[in-house]
Parts: C-alpha cells; sequence; structure tokens
C-alpha cells in the first residue's frame, strides 16, 4: 500500500511494472490502431494495452460475426458466389454488426491520439516508477530482450511471443483463443489430410468460417510482441539512463593530465 501511495504522488508516469506484465505508454501511429481495429475488432485497443474494453470487443466480434456468418459471405462475394453470400448472411446479427464496428475503429483512433498526448507529458515529468516486482506468483523486471525473438515464437503459436516478454494477459488471452480457432476451423486436421493428398476431403473439412479468424489473429501476435519489445528496450534505456545519471553524475572524475 505504501509504494502504491509514493508511487501515485506523481501525476503521470510513464510505465507499470506488475506480476502479470509491464504496461507502459509510448508514441503510436493512430490511422494503425485504426487497422488493426479494423482488421479484427478490440486489436487496436488491446495494442493500447486498453485490455477489459480490448476482450469487450474481441468477444463481441466471434458472436456476432458467427451468428452473422460474415465470414463465409466474404469468401464467397471474393470467389464470385454473390448469391450465396446474400443467402447466407443473416440481417438480424449483420445490422447489429456494423454499428459497434465502426466504433471500435473511432474510439481506438481517439484513444492512440489522446494517449500519445499524455505519453509526452509523461515524458517531460520523467516521475519515477516501479522497474522490478517479485511476488508469490511471478517475478517481472525491466531487462533488453530480442524482437526478432519474439516474432519467432509468435509465428510458431500465436502468444508465445508475448510470453517471452511477459505480456502475461495477452499471452493466456491470444493462445486459448488460438486453441479455439484452431479447433473449430479444424485447420490441422485440414494440413493432414493435405498431407495424405486427399485434396477433396481437406476442402470439405474446413470450416472457413472460424478459419478466418485465424490470419488476423496471427498477424497481431506477430506485430504486438515485436512492438513491445521494442518499447519495453527503449523503456530500459530510459529507465537505466535515469538511474546513473541520478546515482552518479554528480560525482566528478579527475583523470590526471601528464
Amino acid at each position: 500500500m505504501d509504494n502504491f501511495i509514493a508511487t501515485n504522488r506523481e501525476r503521470r508516469f510513464k510505465a507499470h511494472v506488475s506480476a502479470i506484465g509491464t504496461t507502459q505508454l509510448h508514441l503510436r501511429n493512430p490511422y494503425i490502431i485504426a487497422w488493426w481495429s479494423a482488421a479484427f475488432p478490440g486489436f487496436g485497443h488491446l495494442l493500447l494495452s486498453k485490455y477489459l474494453r480490448g476482450y469487450a470487443l474481441f468477444l463481441w466480434e466471434i458472436l456476432v460475426n458467427n451468428m452473422a456468418n460474415i465470414n463465409l459471405a466474404i469468401v464467397y462475394s471474393f470467389t464470385g458466389k454473390i448469391d450465396l453470400a446474400k443467402e447466407v448472411l443473416e440481417p438480424r446479427w449483420m445490422l447489429l454488426y456494423l454499428p459497434v464496428y465502426v466504433f471500435g475503429i473511432w474510439d481506438s483512433y481517439r484513444t492512440s491520439v489522446d494517449m500519445n498526448k499524455v505519453f509526452i507529458l509523461a515524458e517531460r515529468e520523467n516521475a519515477d516508477f516501479n522497474s522490478y516486482t517479485i511476488g508469490a506468483l511471478e517475478i517481472n523486471y525491466l531487462d533488453k530482450r530480442r524482437p526478432l525473438m519474439a516474432v519467432f515464437w509468435s509465428l510458431f503459436t500465436p502468444g508465445l511471443g508475448q510470453l517471452y516478454i511477459h505480456r502475461v494477459l495477452t499471452a493466456v488471452f491470444t493462445m486459448a483463443f488460438m486453441i479455439l480457432f484452431v479447433y473449430f476451423s479444424n485447420v490441422l486436421v485440414t494440413i493432414h489430410l493435405l498431407f495424405l493428398g486427399e485434396v477433396h476431403q481437406a476442402t470439405q473439412a474446413l470450416d472457413i468460417q472460424w478459419f478466418l479468424f485465424i490470419p488476423s489473429h496471427f498477424g497481431f501476435a506477430v506485430y504486438d510482441s515485436y512492438v513491445n519489445t521494442v518499447e519495453n528496450n527503449k523503456l530500459y534505456e530510459s529507465e537505466q539512463r535515469k538511474f546513473l545519471k541520478k546515482q552518479y553524475q554528480q560525482y566528478r572524475v579527475k583523470i590526471p593530465v601528464n
């Protein structure tokens, strides 16, 4: 409790290190955040560390998209089967989908603009924040990691890159829904049948409605892990630089000159 009160004597601080992850402010491109919200509602907010809002929009997308058969209609539209696309769409759910979809894009853009302003103020204030935490369940601390290693693990399984940089909430969330998408899309069964040369059976086994969630999920996992690794490295350097200036810069080392 004392640490909490001491930390919040500052008006704004750039980051918070907890047992479940490192949350920080940094500059973001609002158009990229809005693009991720368009690719999959909730992703833009998760990139901003707005977890509750991001999870709500993500779950809403899965529910309403499946009830309206939007992914299936997209596939039929791109393959020229317009009549089938019209047939599978459920209008009651489709009309419910549009307002929240547009809101997710607008709100993520607006929030990223506001958070950029807050970051600039926090950067100028340069307030102290906790950089190390240890508890019964976890240990977390600022250090430097390799961005390409985060990408490498994310390409194997979405969520592993987030575990590498200790973004536990996002990692568990990403991995859990990856399992859900893979299971309901039958993508592993499809791959198995393709290796056996059963192309027709593989096509029949794949559930395209669930499969179309996977590319966005992979892309988000890779992008999020890479960006946050880079930004965590910058945060580590900033905190280390401030510590060294505060603790050692007042000491002057005299170098004798012959």
